[in-house]
Formats: C-alpha cells, structure tokens, sequence
C-alpha cells in the first residue's frame, strides 16, 4: 500500500463536496495541498486544481492509496458501485458518505473500510454549515473525533443514528433550497407591497433571514419567545402570521420536510 500523502481525499468534488471543500479551506482547516480530489467533469474539476490548488487525482484507485480520509460526495446510486470497484485499496482507511439515500450497512457490505455518514449542505462553503454524523459499526472513537472536528470547522455538526438521517437530508440537506423559496417569496410580497427595487427587495430578504436564524442559533430563546420580542397585537406582525395559518404556510413547511425525508427512505431501498 502507498503511503498517505494527503489529508483528505474526495471522490467527487461538484456541489456539496465542493462547497466543504471551499469552506475547509475558507476556515483554515488544512492547506490546499492536503486535498486530493477525483472529479471526472473537467468544468467541476478546473476550478478546484486551478483557483484553490488541489490536487487532482487520476482515478479513484490513486486517490484510495493516497489519502487515510476519504469523502465520497457522488449521487447515491454511484457511490455502492465505485465502493466495490476500488474495495480492495479501502482496507484501513476511514470512508465517510455524504450521499443522501445508502444506508451505513450497505456501505459497509462492500467495503473493508471503517464507515459514516455525514449529512450537510452547502452554506457549508462560507462555514456556515448544518451538518449530522453517523458511525457505523467498525468506527472508533478517534474516527468519529476527527469527523467532528472537520465539519464542527465548518458550521454545527450533531451526532445522529443512521436511521435518522433521511430527517437530516430534509431537514439540513434540502432546507436551504426551502429556505431559498421562502426569501424568493418574501422579496415578492415586499414588490407587492411598494417597495420598487427588486434587488433591494431579495437584500433585505436575506439579511432578514440571516439575522432571524442568527438570532435563533445565539439566544437560546425557543421560537415561541423569538415570536413574542415581535408581536405586538393588533399590529402589522400579527396581521402578517394570522395570515400565514389561513394559508396553512408552517404546515406546508413541515410536509415539505416530511415529503424529501420519505424520499430519502425510498431511495435508500433503491441503493442497496
């Protein structure tokens, strides 16, 4: 076996791996050259060898023998399968899903590697990430440490079950994206309302977004408290939230979660 010439390895470096990628390297964890990284679309691949000075590497088997840690950031139904063609150069190193969908036991089915999972998303790249491990059976404690640390680097990270991490996909992984819409929306609603600059409108959307969960995450206040340093009644809130429960909004919410967390059961009997 090779000796371990980096760090980090990760096989595949497109959206959400790229955007741990960018937020290691944003908060300092390790230098660009301690990451190797297999990509095979060279428009996702260029930006990482030539803007951050990662190193590429040929194959997967390459990147197998030069990394202890290896991240696998590639949709669900390819991981399984690039596990079992690069099986034999896995043995001893430590091999962390961030794929929505496969479960640890069918990871660890056709590896010799110690496994987890990681669920996060792609505030990640500014450090910002929400992020939920899982062990699995032949990880040790110093395993699921630097997996802690790695992500703590970068955002919150939380230690879950297996089973719990279709909840995290919906929640951390798909949320932004609902986020996102919930921002498009209140931009809309202020263009509505009289405000005539559109981009005015999504700035102060989005700053209002960030300070609400900045808030929420630093106060250690429960909603309902949060809520209440707002409204007053009979005011412009209240009309605001009387409308939103006529319009069933927070319960859209919710289905919306619990829809992308079933999703994530259904595809993990699809990837097995």
């Amino acid at each position: 076996m090779n000796e371990a010439r980096y760090q980090l390895g990760f096989v595949g470096g497109g959206k959400l791996a790229g955007s741990v990628i960018r937020g290691l390297l944003l908060k300092k964890f390790c230098p660009p050259e301690q990451i190797i990284v297999s990509e095979p679309n060279a428009e996702t691949r260029a930006p990482l060898q030539n803007e951050l000075g990662i190193s590429i590497a040929g194959d997967n088997r390459r990147l197998a023998a030069s990394a202890e840690t290896i991240f696998f950031g590639v949709k669900p139904q390819l991981l399984l399968p690039i596990l079992r063609d690069i099986a034999d150069g896995l043995e001893h190193k430590l091999v962390v899903s961030l794929a929505a969908g496969v479960r640890i036991k069918n990871i660890e089915a056709v590896t010799p590697a110690r496994v987890m999972r990681v669920m996060t998303n792609t505030p990640s790249v500014i450090g910002r990430a929400a992020s939920a491990l899982a062990a699995g059976s032949r990880t040790t404690s110093a395993d699921r440490e630097k997996i802690r640390t790695i992500f703590s680097t970068i955002g919150i990270t939380v230690e879950v079950e297996d089973n719990e991490i279709d909840a995290v996909t919906a929640l951390g992984g798909s949320g932004p994206a609902f986020v996102y819409t919930l921002i498009k929306a209140f931009s809309a609603g202020a263009i509505k309302a009289g405000l005539k600059n559109e981009r005015d409108a999504l700035q102060l959307a989005a700053q209002m977004v960030s300070g609400a969960a900045e808030l929420a995450v630093t106060s250690g206040k429960t909603p309902e408290e949060l809520i209440a340093m707002v409204v007053t009644p009979g005011g412009t809130t209240a009309t605001g939230l009387h409308l939103m429960e006529q319009h069933s909004t927070t319960a859209g919410i919710s289905a919306a979660v619990e829809a992308a967390a079933a999703r994530g059961r259904e595809m993990a009997t699809e990837n097995q």
